[in-house]
């Protein structure tokens, strides 16, 4: 692409933004490079084979579904880099080809090679010598055999049903005794389905080789098919549309008309993904296109087993020099050695506490402070969004049940339509009302993604607020992996404010306006923007900002407006990012990184202000400049829920909140520090879209740096308590 066509004025090129579909394929990408990585531990690159296989799959279930959904429909709309429906398919299919032949590539020619000098084999048939083959004769007999249900397909069979993301074989048979015709006899098809209760890979005796389950059921068509002559068995993987469609506004019962959308995604939803080995027959194939209605460019053809997520079975072995070394996180210092309830509120009433997770502990601080609030006889009440739960227990549900049972009023907004948790979500939900929990689902229209936690206590003749507001999931599970932050404080408006948010949440009410907090879809696109102007108007103007995807067309806008007038910005977006940095009259003092490694990142952090050891800019030469722009302040913090993409700006309840204490503003500007210095697991966004490492001698490695604050940390209050951490 010629850049001198790319800075053009503000608003009137489409090319000024980068296509969204495209760009998450090209996250994906650097997922796959960290397993093509040799220097990442050798299931580490294991386990992000997986991560990209689910996130292809996820991709291909909502985005390329929406895409031939639009097509289906006749829809013809054009996306703010100017690209219509088909354009998007046919790039989406050039670059999955490419990326799929990628993963097959690395799997079967590097990883594998390295996992069999380690002693971690995926042996052929042929190879297996004749006490495993009675092995997995008996294991087929006992645990598969019984599960399986060959269909067949002729005129008085139909095509069956293929379910989303389930591993099939095509069988072809002859039967021995039909006459022959022009020297030959009928072929038959049939289908097999693997149950997904059965394991992708199976684990010999020895604990350290695993044969594929559709290889072991190939061995043994005989078992299904007595007496027929086995001519082919070829797998095949299907995927399907998984978006929902639900209008909540026309339903009576938001609980009831979700469980029928997820009945009819169980046995429904377009075919948008055809995966197959090399060497299908061409007929079956063709019979596979046609009773899918698919298009020939809908058929992904693997160089090596289909659905390779089933690679966190081998993952899992126990093999820790094979891995990251293990991290336990800590306690946050200020939370240490907590011995009552009533403790933690006392702590949080002195002063605001910052957990930075995984670095520290989910365990001892937010399902530590929804327990104390349970068991604590001076708790009112407690007020709780869920967007993500565990299953099959989540201490902080289990905490509001008991807070119900003990009298206390407990309300929990549970989001139904929380992507792929909505069975554990409905689960859950019936779970606290039968409890005595008051469950509602938000407002009419939006997605409740805010991450709040409200306590109310009395405390002598007052009531206090005490809030917890986030960055990630109250998910016990992810907060292991996820990188979040969030901040417990008893500051008297962010209470309020958010008491405010959760009665518009459960009640009726129009407020736009909250004394701290800043609220989408409200208020919070117009506060990015003012913030970001005031930054343009300043000559010291800086943005540092950390999200998890940039797509809103308006915030890029405003960001390349504030880049014109010379504001440095610094964009830390690890997904999707459409804004195009480093072009010269558009974007020149803009940088985008991203940063992929062990753990997620995914807090949102938005800082705007001058470094705080940046000296004052002096006028430029001839330069008048207003005081009130010269005059020296502090760099403003924001950490929330809201990604910048319309979805959170526009269609869901977000919310960012200030870091008022100045202790907790030197901690996010650590973080901030640690991943703007990062060169061992950062990557850097070109004008062209390209993204490549950040050059560098592999200094900075920020997932160890910060765990090496979080010790630090823990070291002093050790030093200077004489308490062990």
């Amino acid at each position: 692409m010629n850049l001198e066509q790319v800075a053009t004025p503000l608003g009137s090129s489409p090319q000024r933004f980068f296509n969204r579909e495209l760009s998450w394929l090209e996250f994906n990408a650097r997922v796959l490079a960290q397993a093509e990585d040799p220097h990442i531990p050798l299931l580490e690159r294991v386990k992000f084979l997986a991560i990209f296989s689910e996130n292809l799959d996820e991709f291909f279930r909502v985005r390329v579904a929406g895409l031939r959904e639009q097509l289906l429909e006749g829809l013809d709309a054009v996306t703010p880099d100017g690209r219509t429906p088909r354009q998007q398919l046919d790039q989406i299919d050039e670059r999955v080809n490419g990326l799929v032949d990628r993963q097959a590539r690395v799997f079967v020619s590097e990883v594998c090679p390295a996992l069999d000098e380690a002693g971690i084999r995926f042996p052929d048939w042929t190879s297996l010598a004749p006490e495993d083959e009675q092995w997995l004769g008996e294991f087929f007999l006992e645990h598969v055999f019984p599960v399986l249900t060959p269909l067949a397909v002729d005129p008085s069979h139909p095509f069956p049903y293929i379910s989303d993301l389930s591993l099939n074989l095509a069988v072809v048979v002859r039967d021995p005794v039909d006459p022959e015709v022009d020297g030959d006899r009928e072929l038959r098809f049939a289908r097999v389905k693997v149950p997904p209760s059965l394991p992708r890979f199976v684990r010999l005796p020895d604990g350290q080789r695993f044969v594929a389950i559709e290889r072991i059921i190939g061995a043994y068509l005989d078992r299904l098919f007595p007496a027929m002559e086995i001519v082919g068995c070829y797998p095949f993987r299907v995927t399907r549309d998984a978006e929902l469609d639900v209008d909540d506004e026309e339903a009576d019962d938001l609980l009831e008309a979700m469980e029928t959308v997820l009945r009819r995604r169980r046995s429904a939803g377009r075919t948008v993904r055809l995966e197959v080995e090399p060497g299908m027959a061409h007929d079956v194939l063709e019979l596979l296109i046609e009773e899918l209605e698919l298009e020939r460019s809908n058929v992904d053809e693997i160089s090596g087993p289909l659905g390779l997520s089933g690679l966190w079975e081998v993952y899992r072995l126990s093999r820790p020099e094979l891995k990251d070394p293990l991290w336990e996180p800590l306690t946050a210092p200020e939370l240490h050695g907590i011995a009552h309830h009533g403790e933690f509120f006392n702590v949080i009433r002195r002063r605001d506490v910052l957990v930075h997770h995984p670095y520290e502990s989910f365990t001892t601080s937010v399902e530590a402070f929804i327990e104390a609030a349970a068991a604590d006889p001076d708790v009112l009440a407690i007020k709780q969004t869920l967007y993500r739960t565990s299953i099959p227990e989540s201490p902080i549900v289990t905490a509001l049940m008991e807070a119900a049972a003990a009298g206390k009023q407990v309300v929990a907004l549970v989001e139904l339509k929380a992507r792929f948790d909505e069975v554990a979500n409905i689960r859950w939900a019936r779970a606290l009302e039968q409890a005595g929990v008051h469950v509602v689902y938000g407002v009419l229209g939006l997605k409740t993604h805010a991450k709040l936690s409200l306590v109310v206590r009395q405390e002598g003749g007052t009531i206090r607020r005490y809030t917890h507001v986030g960055t990630g999931n109250y998910h016990p599970r992810t907060a292991t992996i996820y990188e979040d932050v969030g901040i417990f404080t008893a500051d008297d408006a962010i209470g309020e404010d958010v008491s405010d948010l959760f009665n518009s949440l459960t009640g009726y009410s129009r407020k736009r306006r909250y004394r701290r907090l800043l609220v989408a879809p409200t208020t919070l696109r117009d506060d990015l923007l003012r913030l970001i102007a005031a930054e343009a108007a300043r000559p010291d103007g800086r943005i540092v900002c950390k999200m998890n995807s940039l797509v809103d067309p308006a915030i890029i806008d405003a960001l390349y407006r504030a880049s014109g007038a010379g504001t440095q910005i610094d964009l830390i977006v690890r997904g999707i990012c459409c804004l195009r940095p480093g072009v010269p009259g558009l974007s020149e003092h803009i940088r985008v990184k991203s940063i992929v490694g062990r753990f997620l990142e995914h807090s949102r952090i938005y800082a705007f202000g001058p470094d705080p050891l940046q000296p004052r800019p002096r006028p430029r030469a001839g330069e008048s400049v207003a005081p009130s722009l010269t005059r020296r302040r502090g760099r403003r913090y924001y950490i929330g829920s809201a990604d910048l993409m319309p979805r959170n700006l526009d269609r869901r309840v977000e919310t960012l909140v200030p870091v008022l204490d100045r202790r907790l503003r030197q901690r996010i500007e650590a973080i901030l520090n640690a991943a703007l210095a990062d060169d061992c697991l950062s990557w850097l966004l070109g004008a062209d879209g390209s993204w490549e490492r950040v050059p560098g001698g592999g200094a900075v490695n920020s997932h160890l740096d910060l765990q090496q604050q979080a010790l630090a940390r823990a070291h002093r209050r050790t030093s200077t308590s004489g308490v062990m951490t």
